[in-house]
């Protein structure tokens, strides 16, 4: 038997990413969003409300970038989410996060979350909440990177737990994709 929760906001995994933009003073601001993806090769698609200083950032500088949240910097990362950047501008300092300004777009890069994706605001829907942005950069720190690639277990990404109220550690490999399931064939 299935139970059935009617109409949530629940998928797993919910993905944990920290907007960077600048304010109209050039300090740098960032949220959290737990709605969003990757929906094309270049391109990620991220939920914004409207009443966010992010939103407001974005629409002026036509850039922003994304970070996934980590488990090292999980109080970060949510403090970020619950405090307002229309409150309180200098919220990234106070939760100890350092930024550099992106070569590829006019936005921050948060040091200690060790990949970012720079992007280009593509469109904007206030009805809708959809931010689209182009990537046109992935940075990743070489501390998170093994052989050459990103390696999840060193970058350590979290996810939202949306039915419990808690972030989670992307954990084991249980397979390998685009060849365990050629047993089939």
């Amino acid at each position: 038997m299935r139970k059935k929760f009617g109409v949530k906001p629940m998928v797993y995994p919910m993905p944990v990413f920290i907007i960077g933009t600048y304010n109209e003073d050039g300090t740098p601001n960032a949220m959290n969003a737990a709605w969003g993806g990757i929906s094309e090769e270049n391109e990620i698609t991220v939920c914004v409300s409207a009443e966010h200083k992010t939103t407001e950032n974005f629409t002026r500088t036509g850039a922003f970038t994304v970070s996934p949240g980590t488990a090292d910097y999980v109080c970060a990362c949510d403090y970020v989410g619950i405090v307002s950047g229309n409150k309180d501008a200098d919220k990234l300092s106070k939760c100890g996060l350092h930024t550099a300004k992106s070569e590829f777009v006019d936005a921050p890069i948060i040091l200690e979350l060790p990949m970012a994706l720079e992007c280009r605001v593509k469109s904007y829907d206030p009805d809708t909440c959809r931010l689209v942005g182009e990537i046109v950069n992935v940075g990743c720190d070489e501390s998170v990177l093994t052989d050459g690639k990103i390696d999840p277990a060193k970058l350590r990404p979290i996810t939202y737990d949306s039915a419990n109220h808690t972030y989670r550690v992307i954990g084991e490999i249980v397979g390998k994709a685009f060849s365990d399931g050629l047993k089939f064939k």
